[in-house]
């Protein structure tokens, strides 16, 4: 049975945002060139890698964020901080001093919630914990605070009091000076329905919902205050959750205000994401902040993708 992976592979039709797009050549003369360009990384990029046991990252910090540097990065999006105050085993403060020393900023930060399901009884306790977050990122000078998972979305319902919990955050995070964000995966691209309401079996994409049914993604920005909520908008997790992310920039504009530039492996080297498109619109819409992602390389180690992935968006002549 073919799977949604060779599906997206093999396709000749995608939606707009998932159209084929050529790869761009390299060379160290146009990179050098293109040095100024504007875009970050997510550490998650290089720490999936211990996941494999590739260490190279957490052996070195202070080398590894200079090899990000020097890759063409400008920005950072961290990920693996804990309560205590540290990104992994490192203090956020002198993360954030090795971050500078090799000319990055960091603007970003994925901190999931401590619970994996919202309710009225554990809200406090989430408030208490984002409190905590809110502090150590604004200390040194970070600007989005993202919530990177999905929470517990079976119905309708729940999907409304995420909302309330995430504007929540929100508050908090207007209170720390941040501004709070929520990141997607494909889950996000199905629908739920009403509490109580009989959903059909069976028929795929192509199954009849019953009355009052939304797609999550949709209803999470319904559910959610403008003035306290963006969203990080994962362009290849849309893709995979068989939707358009350049259909969902142009749809809420005024909502998806951070991209997610992210491909099956290395950027360009698929062939299933339209990324010209993609940052012709982001750049429309205004977007500044595009993070870059990667979860898994062909070959070579994830520094090597990485890098793959900078020298990719450093000659593309439709990256600014």
């Amino acid at each position: 049975m073919t799977n949604r992976r060779d599906f997206l592979k093999n396709t000749t039709l995608l939606a707009a945002g998932g159209l084929l797009a050529g790869r761009v050549m390299t060379s160290c003369t146009e990179t050098a060139k293109a040095a100024h360009k504007n875009f970050g990384l997510q550490l998650y990029s290089l720490t999936v890698g211990e996941m494999r046991g590739d260490k190279e990252f957490s052996t070195d910090v202070p080398g590894g964020l200079q090899r990000i540097g020097e890759m063409g990065y400008a920005t950072l999006e961290l990920a693996g901080y804990n309560i205590e105050g540290r990104v992994g085993a490192v203090d956020i403060k002198e993360f954030n001093k090795m971050a500078q020393d090799a000319g990055l900023k960091i603007i970003s930060t994925h901190v999931g919630a401590p619970v994996r399901e919202f309710t009225r009884d554990n809200l406090e306790q989430c408030k208490e914990y984002w409190k905590k977050a809110f502090d150590d990122h604004a200390s040194i000078g970070c600007k989005y605070l993202i919530q990177p998972g999905q929470p517990v979305t079976r119905t309708t319902e729940e999907v409304a009091f995420v909302g309330e919990a995430l504007n929540e955050a929100g508050k908090i995070a207007k209170a720390a000076g941040m501004i709070y964000g929520y990141h997607n995966h494909s889950g996000e691209f199905v629908r739920v329905a009403p509490e109580g309401t009989e959903v059909p079996q069976g028929g795929g994409m192509f199954r009849r919902m019953p009355e009052g049914s939304k797609i999550i993604q949709d209803a999470l920005i319904e559910a959610t205050d403008p003035s306290l909520v963006i969203f990080e908008l994962d362009v290849y997790w849309t893709v995979m959750g068989q939707a358009d992310p350049v259909a969902y920039m142009r749809k809420y504009a005024d909502r998806i205000r951070m991209l997610h530039i992210k491909d099956f492996a290395v950027l360009g080297e698929s062939g299933a994401m339209n990324f010209q498109k993609i940052f012709e619109v982001g750049y429309e819409n205004g977007i500044t902040e595009y993070i870059v992602e990667l979860e898994n390389v062909d070959s070579g180690t994830q520094f090597e993708g990485v890098k793959g992935c900078a020298d990719y968006l450093l000659n593309a002549p439709f990256v600014k």
